[in-house]
């Protein structure tokens, strides 16, 4: 696909295409920690630390909702003084008792599988916080739950993706309150703050060879996008981007984190969409028929990543180069981990936006999505 980079400069074609203003719910994010910060009920926190810390923790949400437990997970780290799991499905785990914690994440408060992991929880008398709508039927099974707590949130007519973080800090917060996370209100200042620096630098106002997001979209709009994270927030951060990329931009993504893809993804740098074997007809022409997709590589590095991924990021670069595959790398910012996962996440929603718009392709329809939910009315 032939792709005019220059449409992104114009703010004309940009309102165009995105007729849901997705660029204006990007640049909403600090504001929608603070935001967060703000409204979230102390009087709630209070009551979920009175049991102290549970054995286990598992976040229960779908889609952009779900990706606030990975979020947690990430900024929690590998010393977490309890297990914290994300759960996808419509089944608890047969593992969670009474002295575990459930929290079921859901934006709107509808979303069919997470009800139906709440309800179980609610049954098997394990602890229980719901985050989402008011008045929804998610925040009906915390009202008729003994001891369960319902913390709610207002998405001021975001989708979930677009809604990260006010989903994400309320999810925080509880995790602060439970004392498995040390996050300052200061921290979630600096994050906000950092994730404002980032929206100026990769806004539409800025133009595309001085902006590193419109870049990466484009390159992406034209590529098979292959997003590889590094360490716990890497890994979080590559997850967040496929999804994006999928939800937005309508384009299909590989991700994974070092080490566990040099065992495996690397070998589709020998591949056919990597250029080096050829899928087209003799008679192709690109000017006429586009250019073929090969794979782009897109590095999320954490800033405090074990030596020995450093040292295979430099084998892989090496290996990219030889076969002329592309390759970005983005390096978190930051000291704190809620920073350091913010500073991935932000450039990146802004490069599948941008992504999305250099394609001609309006970023917020989810038509597939709503066909699926309507069909299993």
């Amino acid at each position: 696909m032939l792709i005019d980079e220059t449409n992104l400069n114009s703010q004309d074609y940009l309102a165009k295409v995105d007729q849901s203003a997705m660029l204006e719910c990007v640049a909403s994010s600090g504001a929608q920690v603070r935001q967060a910060l703000d409204l979230i009920n102390r009087d709630a926190l209070a009551q979920i630390s009175q049991d102290g810390k549970p054995r286990g923790l598992l976040v229960a949400g779908m889609g952009g909702s779900g990706v606030s437990g990975d979020v947690l997970s990430a900024v929690a780290g590998e010393g977490t003084p309890v297990p914290i799991l994300i759960e996808r499905t419509h089944d608890l785990p047969g593992w969670v008792s009474p002295i575990d914690l459930v929290i079921a994440v859901s934006c709107s408060g509808t979303t069919e599988e997470t009800l139906s992991v709440a309800q179980q929880a609610s049954r098997r008398g394990a602890r229980l916080v719901t985050i989402g709508a008011n008045n929804s039927p998610l925040a009906a099974i915390s009202e008729q739950t003994a001891g369960a707590v319902h913390i709610g949130i207002d998405a001021q007519g975001r989708m979930p993706r677009a809604s990260l973080w006010t989903i994400a800090t309320p999810l925080l917060l509880v995790a602060n309150a439970l004392e498995l996370t040390n996050i300052s209100e200061d921290e979630f200042n600096r994050a906000a703050d950092l994730m404002d620096a980032l929206s100026v630098s990769c806004g539409p106002q800025v133009e595309v060879f001085e902006n590193p997001a419109k870049l990466l979209g484009v390159a992406l709009a034209e590529s098979l996008p292959m997003v590889w994270g590094t360490g716990a927030i890497g890994r979080s951060a590559a997850g967040r981007f496929m999804a994006q990329l999928a939800e937005n931009a309508k384009l299909p993504a590989a991700y994974g984190a070092l080490p566990e893809v040099g065992h495996n993804q690397i070998v589709t740098f020998d591949g056919a969409l990597a250029g080096q074997a050829s899928l087209a007809d003799i008679f192709t022409d690109p000017h006429i028929d586009g250019s073929p997709r090969n794979l782009h590589l897109v590095l999320l590095r954490d800033s405090t990543e074990h030596e020995a991924i450093a040292r295979r990021i430099d084998l892989v670069t090496e290996i990219t180069a030889k076969r002329s595959i592309p390759i970005t790398e983005i390096v978190a910012q930051g000291e704190h981990r809620l920073s350091r996962i913010a500073s991935l996440i932000l450039p990146t929603d802004w490069a599948s936006v941008y992504a999305a718009i250099a394609m001609g392709i309006d970023p917020s329809p989810i038509e597939p999505i709503n066909e699926l939910k309507a069909g299993l009315q």
